[in-house]
């Protein structure tokens, strides 16, 4: 009998282990798919599919898990819990971070070309030719877009300046240049900024265009940011345009 019960131990402490190990894959799993997309090694649709995978296997773990600390309770094994415990900790972090990037995708519209002018934006020019094929369109549709960034992001409207056009310009370019944002062209003549920002996570390239206009003595300043793929940005585009006019302003 007693070496029965040392056996059913055993084997209670090498699941257990196997729980957490499941765990931790589920958690390597958050990082690797996105930044392996990042650096090329693989597309950014199996990026996605390895965040699918992660919530998976922490949704998995945690009803595994339950059912191992109740086998665990029955055989009175306190050495085959504190590894159940561990990953059940691992798994809900997953479950709780995966859920809050859900839910941010459902607060914001879905929705990719932000502009402060949705009737007249700021047109790209040296961009065009680094989007390549299967891009998002460049064309803004006002109607559509125009009634989701009033409701989502009302934030997203002209600077206006008293500073002079040169002025502004040039404090435009050295705020693209302070985000770490690619300079692609700077026309002082047409007063335009083009740059194209990278996401940490998957390496998603937006394009930027700043347009500086003369107001009277001063100046007004539009912003567009559009991401190159994808139906939703989750608030991304709208965010960087917040902060760039925010740095113009201050």
């Amino acid at each position: 009998m007693g070496e029965t019960n040392t056996a059913g131990s055993t084997a209670s402490v090498w699941w257990s282990k196997g729980i957490l190990a499941l765990a931790v894959v589920a958690a390597a799993l958050l990082p690797l798919g996105p930044l392996g997309a990042k650096a090329g090694i693989w597309g950014f649709s199996v990026g996605l599919m390895s965040l699918a995978g992660a919530l998976g296997l922490a949704a998995i773990g945690v009803v595994v898990g339950v059912v191992a600390l109740i086998v665990a309770h029955k055989r009175h094994i306190p050495a085959s819990r504190r590894p159940i415990y561990l990953a059940m900790i691992v798994n809900a972090a997953i479950i709780v971070f995966m859920g809050s990037q859900f839910q941010q995708a459902q607060n914001v519209p879905p929705i990719h070309n932000i502009s402060t002018d949705v009737f007249d934006p700021p047109q790209f020019d040296k961009v065009i030719a680094l989007r390549g094929e299967g891009t998002n369109p460049l064309e803004l549709d006002a109607d559509t877009i125009g009634p989701l960034q009033e409701e989502h992001y009302p934030w997203v409207q002209p600077l206006r300046s008293d500073a002079g056009v040169a002025e502004t310009f040039a404090k435009a370019v050295a705020v693209v240049e302070a985000m770490d944002m690619e300079v692609v062209n700077a026309d002082d003549e047409a007063r335009l900024v083009e740059a194209t920002a990278t996401t940490f996570w998957f390496g998603f390239k937006d394009d930027v265009a700043i347009r500086v206009r003369a107001d009277g003595d001063g100046s007004v300043v539009d912003v567009r940011s559009v991401s190159r793929v994808g139906l939703s940005d989750l608030g991304t585009n709208a965010r960087r345009i917040g902060e760039i006019l925010e740095r113009l302003g201050s």
